[in-house]
This record gives C-alpha cells, structure tokens and sequence, in this order.
C-alpha cells in the first residue's frame, strides 16, 4: 500500500475543507457546476465516478461472473439486507429521532419532511460509488457486478411500493430517466469498455493488464478526491447556512449507516463468506444511491424542501462514513476466509 492510499482518510479530510472554503470562495462557479446535469445527475461527477470504477470494470472476468450462481449466499446477504431490513430501520431510525428526540428542537412539518428524504435515502440501494468501495477493499470483480445488477433490476419494481409504503402517499413516480441513466453510465458502459480494454490487454499477456490496472490506481484515488471536493463545494453555502439542521440530520444517518454495516458485515461473517465477497456486500446494503433519492425528493416535496434537503445531507455523510467503513473492512480481513485459501465458499473465483 503507497503513501497515498495509507493516509486516504487526510487527503479526504483536507478535500472536503477545500471543497467547503472553496464553495463559499466561489458559489457561483460551483453553482454552475450543479447546474450540469441530466435527470438529477451530475455530469462532472459522472465522469469522476467513471475514473474511479473503471478499473474494477477491467477486472471483470465472465468466467466469474457465470459462477456466481452456483454461490449465492453473498447475493441474498445484500438483497435481505437492501429490501426487508434497510429501508424500514431508516424509517425506524428517522421516527425516533425526529418525532420523538428531536421533537422539541425542529418545528413537526420540517421534522416530518427529514424523515421523508431519510427514508427515500434508505430505499435507494448504491449503484455507482459500491464499485469504488469494492476496489478499495479488493472485493471479487465479478461478485460485485452482479450484486449491483441485481439490486437494480429489483429497485425497478420495488422502489416504489416501499417508499410508498414508508412514507404513507399513495403513489409514488420513479423519476425511470435517473434510474435508466446512471445504470447506463455507472454499470452498462464502463464494463463494456472494460471488457474491451481487458482483451485487448490479454493478448499481450497477464502481465500488461496487471501494470495497466496498477497505472490506473492514481487516476482513480484522485477522481474521488476531485468528487468530495465538487460534492462539498457545491453544498457548501448550505452546510454553512444550516449547520445545526444538518447536524441533526446526520446523527440518525450515521447511526443508520453503521447500524446496518454491522448487521450485513456481522452477517457475512456467519455466513462464513470470504472477505472478497463479504467487504463488497456490506457496503452494498450500506451506502446510497443519492441521485435518486434526490429527484424523488424535489419531485414529491420541491426543490427548497426538508426532505431535498436530508437527502443532500445523505450524500455529505456518505464519502467520509464509507471510507470510514473501507478501512475498518480491510484491518478486519483476518476475520474472514480468503478466497484463494478456501475455494469451496461462497464466493467467484478472483479475477485476473
């Protein structure tokens, strides 16, 4: 492990300092920045979302991803913990704090508008940012591909009756452009190009596919540094203008976040998976999909809404909490078997 990836957790520190002196030095050129977007998703941070998978992508290997199948123990891991346990502890978690912790220091319709944008953050699984998580945890390639496809295929028909049923509306509109694009963008594309790019590679032998992806390694730390800092600047005159309100917002995510990790990681564990696949499952049924959560939000309640609002506070906690959480998976690896010395877990073979 470089200099760089040892002290990850400063370089975040000190990007999202930038970002936040950044963005109250410059809020009109970080304005424009949020303003590039195509159904609620940022074009900028598409792009370093891009940078930061496409390693991972490259690393796919469908020999791989055909066996995952027949081992499927990962795969219910974050589906029961994405679909029957995440959303509803959120709600649980957002109630408790906000109708009853809390009912004292925020007036009831903005606490009744938090708790919207939190349970839409529960409901939304990550689609991108879990290829970045699983890259720095050495998660299986393939393994992670396929819980993320999955997970997307299932938010297309279950988003909508648990949001609904959560936030107790009748109806809910799945904003299908968002959904559509960032799968597009986030899975359909960039392994497209991997697999390209890995065969190419291939024919001049394991070697060179092995020193591209260590090439890229750099491209791909500072893409995420570039991301907390356009993701802080942006937010920055709200996260100044607030911060009591956004501090309440994100003491009940945090709890949720790491309440969860817990539960799926702990899960994992018992399941006996290797780490390989047992890190990527965790931060699957852990992190977000905040663009979604985001234009559900504007959609339901408007743009200047509480709700709007606890999920952009979603997408603050997010960076800082998972790297948080990467790094507390990869001193734990010894918890767990490792693929390579247990071939008969649940888990695909590693990737060239």
């Amino acid at each position: 492990m470089g200099l760089f990836e040892r002290y990850l957790s400063l370089w975040v520190a000190l990007a999202i300092g930038a970002g936040v002196l950044l963005g109250q030095l410059w809020p009109e050129a970080f304005a424009a920045l949020a303003n590039w977007q195509v159904a609620q998703i940022n074009l900028v941070i598409a792009v370093l979302i891009w940078v930061m998978i496409f390693p991972m992508m490259v690393q796919v290997e469908f020999r791989s991803v055909r066996q995952v199948s027949r081992q499927p123990k990962g795969l219910w891991l974050t589906l029961v913990i994405n679909w029957l346990i995440k959303p509803f502890t959120m709600a649980a978690i957002a109630w408790l704090f906000f109708r009853g912790l809390f009912a004292d220091l925020v007036p009831a319709a903005d606490a009744e508008q938090y708790i919207a944008g939190m349970i839409l953050l529960g409901v939304a699984p990550c689609t991108a940012m879990v290829f970045v998580w699983s890259q720095l945890t050495r998660g299986n390639p393939a393994y992670t591909l396929v819980q993320v496809s999955v997970n997307d295929l299932i938010m297309v028909v279950a988003f909508a009756p648990i949001a609904a049923l959560l936030l107790g509306v009748s109806e809910i509109t799945v904003p299908w452009e968002t959904l559509a694009l960032s799968t597009l963008l986030y899975v359909v594309l960039p392994l497209a190009v991997g697999i390209l790019v890995r065969q190419l590679l291939l024919r001049r032998g394991q070697a060179a596919l092995a020193r591209f992806c260590d090439s890229l390694k750099p491209a791909s730390m500072t893409g995420l540094l570039a991301t907390v800092t356009i993701l802080f600047g942006i937010q920055a005159p709200t996260l100044l203008a607030s911060p009591m309100v956004i501090g309440l917002i994100a003491i009940p995510l945090l709890i949720q976040t790491y309440g969860i990790f817990v539960i799926a990681y702990g899960g994992a564990k018992l399941l006996k998976l290797p780490h390989n696949v047992a890190a990527p499952a965790a931060m699957i049924g852990t992190s977000n999909f905040f663009e979604l959560a985001v234009a559900v939000a504007i959609a339901l309640f408007g743009l200047h809404s509480g709700a709007a609002l606890a999920t952009v506070v979603g997408v603050l906690v997010e960076v800082p909490v998972m790297l948080s959480l990467v790094a507390l998976a990869n001193r734990t690896r010894h918890w767990f078997p490792q693929a390579d010395d247990n071939p008969h877990t649940d888990a695909a073979p590693q990737s060239a």
